[in-house]
Order: C-alpha cells, then structure tokens, then sequence
C-alpha cells in the first residue's frame, strides 16, 4: 500500500495551529522583544554570557502570583516551541541543552522584581549564564549555566500561573556570543611583527652592550689618568747627619797614649 502524500502546506500551518491553540487557552500575546543591555555596559557579551534588559512595565495584565520565565533555545526550535512543557522538566533542563533539549528556563523570578515604572538610575539587567556551580548538576534543571557555545541563541520571556502559560513576549533576534581564538592561531597572526620586533630588540641590545662597553673604558681610563697626574712620587731626600765631638769629653785611654 501506498503512504498518502502530505500536504506541501501542512509544515507551514503548524506554528499557525500553535498559535491558535495558545490563543483559544488565554495565553497572552506580547510585543515586546527581548533586547541585549546598554553597549555602554562593561562585560555585556562575553564566549559563555550576554546581558538583557530586564522586562520592566512588560506583563501588566498578568496576575500578580505570575511566575516569569528566561526560555533560552536554539534558532532551529522556534517554529515548534510547546509552551507547555514546564520548567524543571527534561526537555527544558540546562544540562541537556543544546542536544539532547534544544531549549531551557531559566532565571524564574515574581513581578514583584520587575517593578513599573523603573526607578531611575537602577541597573535593570540580567545575566544569562553567570552561574558556574549548579552547570552539572542534574538536581538543578534551571540552572543558569554557561552558555556552551558562540550560538547563536533566541530568548524570550514567559509567565506561567502554576503550570499554565499566561503571556509571552517575542522571541528576540539571534544573539551570538564571542568566540575565543585559540593560542595557536593568535600566534601566527602576530608571527611576522614578532619577528621584525625580535631583531629590532637584538640590534638594540648589541648597541646598547657596545655603548656601555666604551663608557666603561672611558671611566677607566679618566680613572687611571687622575691618579697619575695628582700623584707624584719624588725621591726622598738624603738626611745628612752630622757627628759631634765635645772638646771636652774625650777618650781617657786614648789620651793617654
């Protein structure tokens, strides 16, 4: 028996369904679009973290017990992500990401954090991927781990009123982490002007060790001829003395004869 072809269609009225089924169930459309922080900010993107700002002002209309959700995936399963599979879960737990659960939540937190409006001068940021220690542990399916690779990842926001979704925001642009060169590559790129510094250096260094060279010649030989010229050895003087004889001290035996 022959299989019944598919509809060249089907493919493209599924995220259409899900979206009518997540439509007919309450969840709540938003608009808004996850976005990185300030540039101005130090550290914003890093090989295993990046920065967003917080939704402040975002889910209005959700209750106030709403827990909202970071949901960290891959590009590939945007078209057929099911809100409904809950945090905690297998195929959203951060140690099975990116291969064997193509995305995970993370960084669960009230409206309560995400005060409207924002106060002015407070940072309002969050970190994805700052927690190293929970990175293996299985007992901590929304871990906050370091990212495993450059990506490029898409996150978005989701609130949940105990296991149902409530409202989402949009998924956000694909984000791309920094990728570390390794030392090897590194090396080479700098082998050329390495070279040329390394025998800059060592002419300098010749120079260098003839020029100390002559000026210590030069104070040896200043040395030796101040000593000379200050110096002067004269031939002493022969001492002349003279015996006397008193007249009248004389030698009596003498006298005598």
């Amino acid at each position: 028996p022959h299989s019944r072809p598919r509809h060249p269609g089907a493919r493209t009225m599924l995220p259409l369904l899900l979206l009518l089924l997540a439509t007919a169930h309450g969840l709540d459309k938003l608009q808004y679009v996850p976005t990185l922080a300030s540039p101005s900010l130090g550290g914003l993107m890093t090989t295993s973290t990046f920065v967003l700002e917080q939704p402040r002002c975002v889910f209005t209309e959700a209750q106030g017990d709403a827990v909202i959700w970071l949901v960290v995936a891959v590009p590939e399963a945007i078209a057929n992500f099911n809100n409904s599979v809950g945090p905690g879960t297998p195929e959203r737990a951060f140690q099975s990401f990116p291969t064997r659960a193509p995305a995970y939540m993370t960084l669960n937190t009230t409206l309560l954090n995400y005060p409207c409006p924002k106060p002015p001068g407070e940072l309002t940021v969050l970190r994805v991927g700052s927690e190293t220690r929970c990175a293996r542990d299985e007992t901590r399916p929304t871990c906050n781990g370091p990212l495993p690779s450059p990506g490029p990842y898409r996150v978005k926001f989701l609130a949940l009123e105990g296991s149902k979704p409530v409202a989402e925001t949009a998924w956000s642009e694909p984000i791309t982490l920094r990728t570390a060169q390794p030392p090897g590559s590194i090396l080479a790129m700098g082998s050329g002007r390495s070279a040329g510094m390394i025998a800059l250096t060592s002419i300098l260094s010749i120079l260098f060790a003839i020029l100390l060279a002559g000026l210590v010649a030069m104070l040896v030989f200043w040395g030796s001829d101040a000593c000379g010229g200050s110096s002067t050895f004269n031939k002493p003087e022969a001492v002349t003395v003279q015996r006397y004889n008193t007249h009248h001290v004389y030698d009596q035996t003498a006298a005598r004869l």
